[in-house]
């Protein structure tokens, strides 16, 4: 059994910068807490933990000669406002594909233009870029939700940064076809999504399983297997390697994985080298 890895995987630049930063702050001896999960990776966040880093919900938990870190999500400019308020040090670890998103709803709302925005409502980013335009902001999922909008005039539809290209193509054009005046379409998607997921659907074509390595919570991991089940139905979503059911390969000859942007080098390594155990084991087996 051959264990493939797709072209791109793994953490992305965002994600990358977010731990840079919070272990540049621990090699300076600080007291690290972050406002909610750094990342989207349960393992990445217990070995931070083991570091000393913890993860606080509240801005109010912070305390004075404490470095809050803003994750790779964002926050609205309020909670950002309260945590350099309360702490000694603030960290923005904020993604920069997210910032520009974040920019964009807020130049819109100063132009007094609606801004659509295409993802999930309850996502932390979403909540964030929400905050810079909370009243002329509104975040639909895809474009079944465009009939509980108000009359648009002049809009700009953005997107949430992991989300699927076509859905977030096909939502703005219908959006256009419904909103009054000019409606700016301006494509948000991360590029290291688009690259993961279409290295995704590539090698999903030429394996018999896939395993997806990635969180519950990590949107771009979720999107990651509804690509790769389009091609090999026999995809999964893994979080780490206790995760695969050695059933699941049996007269399985070539097994694809992708990780999704928040998933660390040495938790990968480990999910392919428990899949050539498997295969091994396997061949074993046969003889």
């Amino acid at each position: 059994m051959k264990v493939l890895l797709a072209d791109e995987y793994g953490f992305c630049f965002g994600v990358e910068r977010a731990v840079e930063m919070v272990e540049d702050s621990l090699e300076k001896k600080e007291t690290v807490r972050t406002l909610g999960p750094l990342i989207h990776n349960e393992q990445e966040m217990e070995r931070l933990g083991d570091y000393g880093v913890s993860t606080i919900s509240e801005p109010v938990q912070i305390k004075r000669g404490e470095t809050a870190v803003i994750r790779a999500h964002g926050v609205t400019p309020d909670v950002q406002n309260e945590l350099e308020e309360k702490a000694s040090k603030v960290v923005d670890a904020t993604c920069p594909f997210v910032t520009r998103v974040q920019r964009l709803a807020s130049r819109a709302a100063n132009e007094n233009r609606h801004v659509i925005v295409i993802g999930n409502p309850d996502h932390p980013e979403m909540i964030g870029v929400k905050g810079y335009a909370p009243e002329h902001a509104f975040i639909i999922k895809d474009e079944t939700e465009i009939k509980d909008l108000p009359k648009l005039k002049n809009p700009m539809v953005v997107s949430q940064t992991t989300i699927k290209a076509k859905t977030f193509f096909d939502t703005a054009e219908a959006i256009k076809n419904v909103a009054e005046g000019e409606t700016q379409i301006i494509n948000t998607i991360c590029s290291a999504t688009r690259d993961r997921q279409d290295a995704a659907r590539a090698l999903a074509g030429e394996v018999d399983a896939f395993y997806v390595i990635g969180g519950d919570h990590s949107s771009n991991s979720r999107k990651l297997l509804t690509v790769c089940k389009e091609q090999c139905e026999k995809s999964f979503l893994i979080q780490t390697e206790a995760d695969i059911n050695p059933e699941d390969l049996k007269d399985v000859k070539n097994v694809g994985v992708t990780a999704g942007a928040s998933t660390p080098k040495w938790l990968i390594d480990k999910v392919v080298e428990t899949l050539e155990k498997i295969g091994k084991e396997h061949e074993m087996a046969l003889k």
